[in-house]
């Protein structure tokens, strides 16, 4: 336990070192301070106490000392006084210094009080200056985010934000103002992200009013590629066979860079939905972001796709504009899908493609009554083509497009089909059915090149003005049908994914219009009496049917699929062929009629008393009616079907001279009689022997025969059948004892 020290005690100690000094200046500086630490003490009195009994105690010392030695105690008593007088004036000093200090003290005391709660003022104001200045800091960090937000600086204002929550506030939480702003966070939160949506939303409707323009040159890309892959296939001729979107085409094409959203006519800035992307994930909020942006992408969607279009405008500009606005909007979305993954889902991208896919199907579906144009529809098909084209560089599946497609192409077979019908109606119903006539060269080369037809000449022999064997509605036709192949394969140009299909319709539409049109039509018109006409349709019938061989093998060297193979066999060749056996015996018919009627002209005396001295005047008329008609009518005819014809001709006309004499009519016949058909049917065998052919004489074998038995002296040669084998072979068995009996 510690040593307690009385005061005076303690006193005495000090006065024992002040006196015991070894300088002046020691005895000051240890004096002072004992004397102010006794004055704020409020011991000065113990120190006056102390100081005189130390006098006290010095002087008993000194008479002490002095009784031993009284020179010594005079000295020092001397010396003592003159202590004394120093001690006295040193205490009056002190008492005077003790005042001043006592004095000094108290004023130094309220200065000290005065300094202690100045000191106390300056910290209250140092924190009130701090707590001020962090508040200020607070909302100046709160007014920045405002001016941020006015700037649309979103993300710059939502990081400020962020400062002022996980900093800022949280060194003045003790303050008022702290839990004010603390309130408006969220509010303020929700008014970035407000703000940065509604530039979002200004951000979308800009792109969909670009779209439009995006898929125009989007589509106009697409429409120069072709242009260089055709230039290409020009060049290297395997190329051809490589489509638009192949992987030959795209590295062909690969030193052309151009960026459909970034170019000299269109540039689309995703820096918008790049920031509300962000702000969204700092927010998190991606989620909503996500569900808020797909469904505003789904309203803008039904907002690009009208409730109809037209077809029948002359530049197709509502289908286009369609048909753009779909490709612009879907470019769109399969960017952002690159640029932002996580944003657009494939699913929900492909899910909008597919919408507005059947959307647009439906609605040209709609609007195809409309068009009754074969070319407008091509026009029609040529955009959803450069549609699909595009759509595809951009990997979208076009499925239900290519389908579509093979709806397109029915329509447009119809159309061609409906329309090369009128055309074939009205040419094989204006024709004049006559030979074709050829005044020069240029027109003969015209119609050969399009015409399929083999000359017999070459042109050094021909003499114009000519004539050639078929109407002129064979090389109309002819031109019709090459016309009508051009228009089918252009179906196929650019895009068509079905060209097994075009190959199938474009026989079967062929074959159809060659059949019902064109052979039908002529078979229709062998109703006529005229047999020029009908010589002429058998001569039309018999090219045609070339034609249609030339047709099939034509067709095999142009089908679109090369997986097809094997040979084409038109239907429309077999019934040209079996129409032309109709032709001739339609010809057969008007000849024997003719013939008949030359025929039952002829006035047979049976039991004349004279004989006859020329032919009768029918068969002159017959003979010559054959020569003409062989020398004119049919001269076009090939030289088997004359032939054909006259040995019709002659056998029906046979037969009917050989009916005269068997007429009931006829009871009896004389010699003159016998004679007078004698000298007709030897006329007959005459005019026979000038065409020729000797197989045309068997035609008349029965009748001439005929006439020999009815000329016979021995009538009973006849019924001897060796006899009549051998002269009478053709003679009918039934007839021959008729007219022997008359």
């Amino acid at each position: 336990m510690p040593v307690t020290i009385e005061p005076s005690n303690e006193l005495n100690y000090v006065i024992q070192q002040i006196v015991l000094s070894s300088s002046e200046n020691d005895f000051f500086d240890q004096l002072v301070p004992a004397i102010k630490d006794a004055s704020k003490e409020s011991r000065g009195y113990l120190l006056l106490h102390a100081l005189s009994q130390f006098s006290d105690n010095r002087e008993a010392d000194i008479e002490k000392i002095c009784s031993t030695n009284h020179q010594e105690f005079t000295t020092s008593v001397n010396q003592l006084l003159h202590v004394r007088e120093g001690t006295v004036n040193l205490t009056t000093e002190i008492l005077r210094l003790n005042q001043a200090i006592q004095a000094s003290t108290e004023k130094l005391a309220e200065q000290k009080k005065a300094l202690v709660e100045s000191r106390g003022v300056r910290q209250n104001i140092d924190e009130a200056t701090q707590a001020l200045t962090d508040c200020l800091e607070v909302l100046r960090l709160a007014n920045q985010v405002h001016d941020l937000l006015s700037k649309k600086s979103h993300y710059a204002a939502l990081r400020a934000l962020d400062e002022l929550q996980n900093v800022q506030l949280r060194e003045v939480t003790q303050y008022n103002i702290a839990d004010i702003i603390q309130k408006s966070v969220p509010a303020t939160k929700k008014m970035i992200a407000d703000a940065v949506m509604t530039d979002l939303n200004t951000w979308l409707f800009r792109i969909r009013e670009t779209s439009q323009f995006l898929g125009e040159v989007a589509f106009y890309h697409t429409e120069q590629r072709r242009t260089r892959q055709k230039e290409r296939a020009e060049k290297l001729a395997y190329l051809s066979s490589f489509k638009l979107n192949s992987a030959i085409e795209l590295a062909s094409d690969e030193n052309i860079e151009f960026d459909t959203l970034d170019n000299e006519d269109v540039q689309v800035e995703f820096t918008p939905l790049f920031e509300c992307m962000h702000i969204h994930n700092a927010l998190g909020q991606t989620d909503k972001f996500r569900a808020d942006y797909a469904a505003t992408r789904r309203q803008q969607k039904e907002l690009l796709m009208p409730t109809s279009i037209t077809l029948i405008d002359s530049e197709e500009s509502s289908l286009s504009e369609l048909l753009e606005g779909i490709a612009g909007f879907a470019i769109i979305e399969k960017a952002t899908m690159q640029k932002a993954p996580g944003l657009r889902s494939t699913e929900d991208v492909d899910e909008l493609w597919e919408s507005m896919c059947q959307t647009a199907i439906t609605l040209i579906a709609k609007a195809l009554h409309e068009v009754d144009n074969a070319e407008m529809l091509l026009k029609i098909k040529g955009v959803i083509a450069l549609f699909i084209q595009t759509m595809e560089s951009w990997v979208y599946p076009v499925g239900a497009l290519d389908t579509f497609l093979l709806t397109l192409f029915e329509k447009y077979a119809e159309l061609l089909k409906r329309r090369f019908s009128d055309d074939f109606q009205e040419i094989v119903s204006t024709d004049d059915y006559m030979p074709m006539p050829i005044n020069n060269l240029d027109e003969y080369e015209k119609v050969v090149n399009v015409s399929w037809y083999t000359p017999d000449k070459s042109t050094d022999e021909l003499r114009f003005p000519c004539v050639l064997p078929f109407s002129q509605m064979y090389p109309l036709c002819c031109i019709d049908i090459r016309n009508f192949l051009n228009q089918f394969y252009f179906f196929s140009d650019d895009h068509f994914q079905q060209p097994r299909v075009i190959d199938d319709k474009l026989k079967t539409s062929l074959d159809e219009l060659l059949s019902e049109k064109v052979c039908h039509s002529l078979v229709e018109r062998l109703s006529s009496q005229y047999l020029g006409q009908i010589v002429q349709i058998l001569i039309n019938l018999e090219h045609f049917e070339i034609a249609c061989k030339e047709l099939e093998q034509l067709l095999v060297a142009a089908r679109s699929s090369s997986s097809a193979s094997g040979s084409i066999v038109l239907s429309a060749t077999e019934e040209f062929r079996s129409n032309k056996k109709t032709a001739e015996k339609r010809i057969f018919e008007l000849v024997n009629s003719k013939i008949d009627d030359l025929i039952e002209t002829a006035e047979y005396d049976w039991t004349a008393h004279t004989l006859e001295k020329e032919p009768s005047n029918y068969m002159q008329t017959l003979t010559q009616y054959l020569s003409n008609i062989m020398n004119t009518v049919l001269l076009g005819l090939p030289t088997e079907i004359k032939e054909l014809i006259y040995f019709d001709a002659l056998s029906h006309a046979a037969s009917m001279i050989l009916s005269l004499p068997l007429s009931p009519d006829v009871k009896k016949i004389n010699p003159n009689g016998i004679a007078a058909l004698a000298k007709d049917v030897r006329f007959l065998s005459d005019f026979v022997d000038t065409l020729g052919n000797p197989i045309l004489q068997q035609n008349l074998d029965e009748l001439k025969q005929t006439v020999t038995l009815m000329q016979a002296e021995n009538s009973d040669e006849y019924y001897d059948v060796s006899t009549r084998n051998k002269k009478y072979g053709r003679v009918d068995a039934l007839n021959g004892p008729l007219l022997l009996e008359k």
